[in-house]
Formats: C-alpha cells, sequence, structure tokens
C-alpha cells in the first residue's frame, strides 16, 4: 500500500471515531426502531426459503 492510502485509511478510522463517539445518542436513539423494521423483513427472508405453504406431505428428500 501506498503512503496516500494508508493517510486515508488514518483519517477515516479518525472520522468513524469521531463520528460514532459524538453521534452516539442518535445512533441508540433508533435501535428500538431498528428492531422493529427487523420483525418484518426477517419473517419476510424466512419465509423465502422454505417453499410457501404448500398442503402437501414433505417427500423422503425433504425430511432428511
Amino acid at each position: 500500500m501506498s503512503r496516500s492510502n494508508w493517510v486515508l485509511l488514518g483519517f477515516l478510522a479518525i472520522a468513524a471515531f469521531f463520528l460514532l463517539t459524538e453521534h452516539r445518542a442518535h445512533v441508540l436513539g433508533l435501535l428500538p426502531f431498528l428492531l422493529l423494521l427487523a420483525c418484518p423483513l426477517l419473517h419476510l427472508f424466512h419465509h423465502r426459503g422454505h417453499g410457501g405453504h404448500s398442503k402437501a406431505p414433505p417427500s423422503e428428500e425433504e425430511t432428511k
């Protein structure tokens, strides 16, 4: 890595540190809303993976 890349990474690390420390109250205030948002998203992605709600009995390959 070149010297300019190291300087950029250092600047980004310092900027991230100060953003997190100065805006901690805002970020922590959003956590309840993020949990509420996660519920429908997890439900949506969970139901996509198991093939729907068919009434057919599972085959032998699916039960293994």
